[in-house]
């Protein structure tokens, strides 16, 4: 963790110092002037940058979640060659800017007064959710690099903090800070730094299939050197050097910083002169006397040559800003030396084809971390597995030619082997090892799409029967509104509707038709008059809530052409049998964000009903899956069939002697909390089964 911490912490303390330095200029020259009874237009537009930077970066997170693993790749290596141009853009501005921007801000700040609050509010706004947006991107950039979230955060965290109390330091000016000078080192250091990212962002682009050359390696050193070795994990997480590296990767890292670097260097360097040359035309500044109680940051903009000891200063003004940055990258160092931020049995482990395996040797019990390569020139996905009976202990799906993935397992006493299964051709495993001690440690018999294959055929049988009673129904529920007979059609829509949800539709199942079968208003512009709200819940709100016959005969002639179309098309419907396992938890979880709160009853007040309805779905499927559970947890069957009885009786207590249901917003506090803390419970019990009837190609 703390490898990975370093850069973020740098780029925490550089943007944290940056934004924190605006909003103290913002305040101070409020006060000075009079005004501070505008302080809260500021602090509302900084918290609302903070707020949109934090979105930003969520939808990196979610956008990415969602992609393949190729696609995700190349995501990442696209936004991290974006996040290095942010940087250096930022580096060089702030170069030029760090002596003139207080008296920038102090200008803007004069103009909003002039204008108005909201003018005042945008001028915070943009000010800091610059520095925001750029935090919230190169934060997300160095986590993918990372493979992990916490050093980042952790870094990054401890950077802001130590920019905001060196920012209020300045604003009560206990402290100086040279700004040029500070700047000239932190910048010098992030373009160190964005050089190895920019190297990381192309390698992930080559291995997304956007840049050619991911199999041509410069060097290849992962045989002699440990990846999982305290200075390769250090030289990693701070500057990206890896033990194997493309030539595009060294290329791009080598023309970057001494291009980058060398324009920097230069610009400083006449900055200098310049800054020099106009001190010696002008008279000597004095630093200005604040003129009310809270004094604008006592900040020093490097006007004059200064002596490198102050009068009275022990150390020269560039140690502290020196060891602020040194540090952190000691700590670590030392950290990883002695604690070890990986296991010891973290020695590299190829999983090609043609290598799988090389350098596994008899792990100790415990708890482990391999670090595994694919050293081929194909993706490949590896298992840690029981020889004997091919259970998985661990995996890592999707290794890319060349990378290297950190795979976790629990080691007890028995028999241990890889095996290597590449996009294409046959699957290997290598030589087993025999681990003695540490007890025993159960691992998950793999599925196939054979074994699926009887209770997927037994469940579209299941559904097919269904389906032809449902049309049925539906039939029945149109006549009765095309005879003006209301009444009847309300009594008629509940076992039709009921029907429906005993096929199990969660998720898609039934793909487009599900939406026109079963939808909703959610998402809607026009809500129930919406035109594409159709299917059972249009019908039920039209008889719920007075139309009349002619208007609601439309609606029921669609509903039941929609099951025809679904009964006759289901046949030929492609169904993952991996998505049967999904459904046993998915189902009942669509029960308690849906009928369990009331969000889809449109007038019936059979929620409830449905919730039985999803019930009786939710046992035929683990009775269809019930052997191949057993099989690989034999105490879970058992666990989810008591919480299953539970939740039902619940829910059945909600049904009257006439046969009508309660609301579930009508039912007593107390009984709402049972079923709900139930059907949680019930949850629970059942998320193990999809990753135990996980389809691996291991198998």
């Amino acid at each position: 963790m703390w490898d990975n911490a370093l850069p973020s912490f740098l780029i925490g303390l550089r943007e944290g110092l940056e934004a924190g330095l605006i909003v103290s200029v913002l305040v101070a020259t409020l006060v000075r002037s009079g005004h501070r009874s505008r302080l809260p237009h500021v602090w509302t537009g900084v918290l609302a940058a903070v707020g949109v930077s934090m979105g930003f970066g969520a939808v990196l997170t979610f956008t990415s979640a969602g992609l393949s693993g190729q696609a995700q790749e190349a995501f990442g290596g696209a936004l991290s060659v974006v996040a290095v141009a942010f940087v250096t853009a930022m580096v060089f501005w702030m170069r030029r800017s760090a002596r003139s921007f207080s008296g920038e801000i102090k200008e803007k700040v004069t103009a909003a007064l002039n204008i108005g609050s909201g003018v005042l509010i945008i001028t915070s706004f943009l000010a800091v959710g610059r520095e925001g947006l750029e935090t919230a991107l190169f934060l997300w950039t160095t986590g993918q690099t990372a493979g992990e979230s916490a050093g980042p955060l952790v870094g990054a965290g401890a950077g802001l903090l130590l920019a905001a109390a060196v920012c209020w330091a300045l604003y009560r000016r206990v402290l100086h800070l040279n700004l040029t000078r500070f700047f000239t080192i932190t910048g010098a250091a992030l373009i160190v730094i964005a050089s190895g990212v920019l190297g990381y962002g192309l390698r992930d682009l080559q291995e997304g299939g956007v840049l050619p050359g991911a199999a041509a390696y410069a060097f290849d050193l992962s045989g002699s050197v440990d990846s999982g070795s305290w200075y390769a994990t250090l030289l990693s997480g701070t500057l990206n050097l890896t033990p194997q590296m493309t030539w595009l990767q060294i290329a791009a890292y080598g023309v970057y910083l001494a291009v980058v670097m060398t324009l920097f260097v230069r610009g400083v360097r006449g900055a200098d002169a310049s800054g020099a040359a106009s001190s010696a035309a002008a008279a000597p500044r004095s630093t200005p006397v604040a003129e009310a109680p809270a004094p604008p940051p006592a900040i020093t903009e490097a006007a004059a040559p200064r002596p490198a000891v102050a009068p009275g200063r022990l150390l020269p003004r560039w140690v502290l800003p020196v060891a602020a940055l040194a540090a952190p990258s000691l700590l670590a160092g030392v950290l990883i030396a002695v604690g070890g931020s990986k296991p010891a049995s973290a020695a590299t482990i190829a999983v090609s084809p043609a290598h799988c395996g090389r350098g596994f040797t008899a792990p100790k019990p415990g708890r482990q971390s391999f670090q595994v390569r694919n050293s081929g020139s194909r993706t490949v996905e590896a298992y840690l597995i029981d020889p004997a009976t091919a259970a998985v202990y661990g995996e890592a799906e999707g290794i890319a030619p060349g990378t290297t993935r950190t795979l976790i397992a629990t080691i007890g006493g028995g028999s241990y082997a890889w095996r290597c299964v590449p996009t294409s051709g046959a699957a290997v495993t290598s030589v087993a090892v025999r681990v003695t001690g540490g007890g025993t440690v159960r691992a998950v018999l793999p599925v196939t799409e054979r074994d699926l294959a009887a209770p997927l055929a037994s469940y579209r049988a299941y559904v097919q029967k269904g389906l032809a009673l449902l049309l049925t129904r539906t039939r029945t529920l149109q006549h009765d509104v095309e005879a003006d007979q209301l009444d009847q059609a309300r009594r008629d829509w509940l076992p039709a509707h009921e029907q429906y949800a005993s096929l199990g539709a969660a998720y898609g199942t039934f793909g487009d038709f599900d939406a026109k079968i079963n939808g909703t208003t959610a998402g809607l512009p026009d809500g129930v008059k919406d035109s594409g709200f159709t299917g059972f819940h249009r019908v039920e709100y039209g008889l719920w809530h007075g139309e009349s016959a002619g208007s609601l005969a439309r609606a029921a002639r669609q509903l039941t052409a929609e099951v025809a179309a679904l009964q006759k098309d289901f046949p030929h419907q492609d169904f993952d049998p991996a998505d049967l396992p999904l459904r046993t938890h998915e189902i009942p979880e669509g029960t308690l964000q849906h009928e369990l709160t009331g969000a889809t009853d449109y007038g019936s007040g059979t929620d409830l009903a449905t919730a039985e309805s999803d019930i009786k779905s939710t046992r035929e499927l683990l009775g269809l899956l019930r052997p191949l559970i057993h099989r690989r947890a034999p105490e879970l069957p058992a666990a989810v069939d008591s919480w299953l009885r539970r939740t039902d009786q619940l829910v059945l207590s909600a049904r009257r002697e006439n046969g009508s249901w309660t609301p579930a917003d009508k039912l007593p506090a107390a009984t709402r909390q049972r079923l709900d803390g139930a059907m949680g419970q019930l949850l629970e019990e059942l998320a193990p089964i999809p990753d135990l009837l996980e389809v691996r190609k291991s198998a």
